[in-house]
């Protein structure tokens, strides 16, 4: 007898709990116990023990998943690494700004940090 493990991880690692997502679900582990399920990057992987021991029994979806390729959408490297750290620095600066206000009320009510 071989006993095997499926690993399932949608690729932003939450469910939007639409019917198609709970329909893959539903379909992966039938899938599973029939005998029948494929290997997917990024979505799910069928091992054995062994391939469990080679992992030192360490169970975390992505040694045995993996991530699917990405596709290109083309957006040039440089540019979308500009507009990237641009929308990063933007949302640094407001992170400040919340926690600045965060404090300020905290304070407000006797709570000082």
């Amino acid at each position: 007898m071989t006993i095997q493990s499926v690993f399932v991880c949608h690729t932003t690692c939450a469910l939007t709990h639409n019917d198609e997502d709970i329909q893959k679900l539903s379909d992966t582990f039938t899938a599973f116990q029939d005998g029948m399920l494929e290997d997917v990057k990024g979505f799910c992987d069928v091992a054995d023990l062994k391939e469990n021991e080679k992992q030192d029994f360490i169970l975390t979806p992505g040694r045995y998943v993996g991530i699917e390729e990405a596709t290109d959408d083309g957006e040039p490297f440089e540019e979308k690494m500009t507009r990237l750290t641009s929308e990063l620095s933007y949302m640094f600066a407001k992170s400040h700004e919340l926690e600045e206000e965060i404090r300020r009320k905290l304070g407000a009510i006797g709570y000082e940090m």
